[in-house]
């Protein structure tokens, strides 16, 4: 991979007095709950609108942040490719060991704002969380709360989300790669660190270097709360449907006008009320409208598709051809037009071909007393499309809760044991 965005001490030194995050040298010397903090407040939200890649230009202030933190660190090799990719890699110490990878992204959700992101660190005794705005995290509509009693957790002001989706990732895969660093007696083989933007608009892989990155397995660091291990993720695909009508005045417009706020309501009701992401749980698929626009002459209908089956999978995408060939039969052939874009796939398709993944995430957990929680992912992550790309990639838990929303927290020993298990991983694959 050709260093395409050299890293500079300057340029870090004022990003770091610009955002506040505290680093020394030749170790950073920091906490995972420090780097977090100083993380969030980078604003990097992703936009699905610009067509561009990166999506934003300001993802690349935390990309060149990482790439000289590591540099700092002792990863020599890193850099930031003019896509927004941060990569790097600790050399093998030992031969014959494989190269093992960890992956996290860096952009925030584009829906919820991610900009002036204001932390606050609470020790949490019990019942709801007041937060500065005045909004409220229910302990009676989140009881998973009770699991945190006595710990500190980390909340926002109410107006953002938090960001530890994935900025929680992030930090544990540098705490981590700070400790095996100064820890140079632990076996392993190459150690690949990568950070990808725009995974929260489904694009966060599409132009990583597999080949470059150079590890045979990886894990990715996108999960949620403590024991999360997720190996099998939706197949997914995004449509859109374009409506074309014809406008008549509607005193003589029998026979004539098409009216496409009529057609949008037709295909929404055609649409099966109980396969939506609100009546659904587990391996359910569903089919999640999110936008509608419809005039007389035109509209748009811009939905999703989800499911754990591929041949589910399959019918759901040809159902909705057909909801749109009925459109056709009625109104035109012009009047309805759709366009189905697959995503990403179900990775256990090609981590089952690599099942010591799982087994020796599971071995990790179990030896730093973490009940591995092994659901169905209700939704994708990296790991979906790198699997497919050649790099199986099952995914960690990072700590966090009510991703994408301004009730998201993460309590701080969640984060800290996510940074041990990266470790133990490690240790395990490199038959310490």
């Amino acid at each position: 991979m050709k260093k395409l965005v050299k890293s500079g001490k300057k340029r870090y030194t004022d990003k770091k007095e610009k955002y506040g995050i505290c680093f020394k040298e030749p170790f950073a010397i920091m906490t995972v709950q420090e780097r977090f903090l100083g993380y969030v407040k980078i604003d990097t939200q992703s936009n699905p609108e610009t067509g561009t890649h990166p999506s934003t230009k300001k993802q690349f202030d935390l990309a060149r942040i990482l790439a000289d933190e590591l540099k700092a660190l002792g990863v020599a090799d890193a850099f930031v490719d003019e896509h927004c990719y941060v990569y790097g890699h600790i050399p093998a110490n030992a031969e014959n060991l494989p190269a093992l990878g960890f992956i996290a992204h860096l952009d925030t959700e584009p829906v919820c704002s991610g900009k002036n992101v204001s932390p606050e660190c609470v020790p949490y005794l019990g019942g709801d969380i007041p937060l500065k705005n005045g909004k409220i995290i229910s302990a009676t509509e989140f009881p998973v709360l009770k699991n945190y009693v006595g710990q500190e957790l980390i909340v926002t002001g109410g107006n953002t989300l938090l960001g530890a989706d994935d900025k929680a990732g992030v930090a544990e895969i540098m705490t981590a790669v700070e400790y095996l660093v100064s820890h140079p007696e632990i076996r392993h083989g190459k150690i690949g660190i990568a950070f990808t933007p725009d995974e929260e608009i489904g694009e966060g892989a599409s132009l990583f270097d597999v080949k470059g990155f150079g590890c045979d397995f990886a894990y990715t660091v996108d999960g949620e709360e403590l024991g999360e291990l997720g190996y099998e993720t939706f197949n997914a695909a995004e449509a859109t449907l374009t409506l074309t009508g014809k406008n008549i005045h509607p005193g003589s417009a029998k026979g004539k006008m098409i009216n496409c706020a009529l057609l949008a309501g037709e295909f929404l009701k055609a649409l099966p009320e109980n396969e939506t992401p609100a009546a659904t749980e587990g391996r359910e698929g569903f089919y999640h409208v999110e936008s509608v626009r419809a005039e007389v002459e035109s509209g748009e209908i811009k939905l999703i598709v989800r499911d754990h089956d591929k041949d589910k999978f399959l019918a759901r995408k040809n159902y909705l051809g057909q909801l749109t060939q009925a459109l056709q039969e009625k109104y035109g052939e012009n009047a309805a037009k759709i366009r189905i874009r697959d995503q990403y796939y179900n990775c256990l398709e090609k981590i089952k071909e690599h099942f010591h993944l799982v087994e020796n995430a599971r071995k990790a957990f179990a030896e730093a007393g973490v009940t591995p929680l092994e659901t169905p992912v209700r939704g994708g992550t990296d790991g979906c499309t790198l699997s497919f790309m050649g790099l199986p990639c099952p995914n960690l838990f990072t700590g966090g809760h009510n991703a994408h929303s301004v009730l998201e927290f993460i309590p701080v020993p969640s984060m800290e044991k996510a940074v041990e298990i990266i470790v133990k991983l490690v240790k395990i694959y490199g038959g310490n």
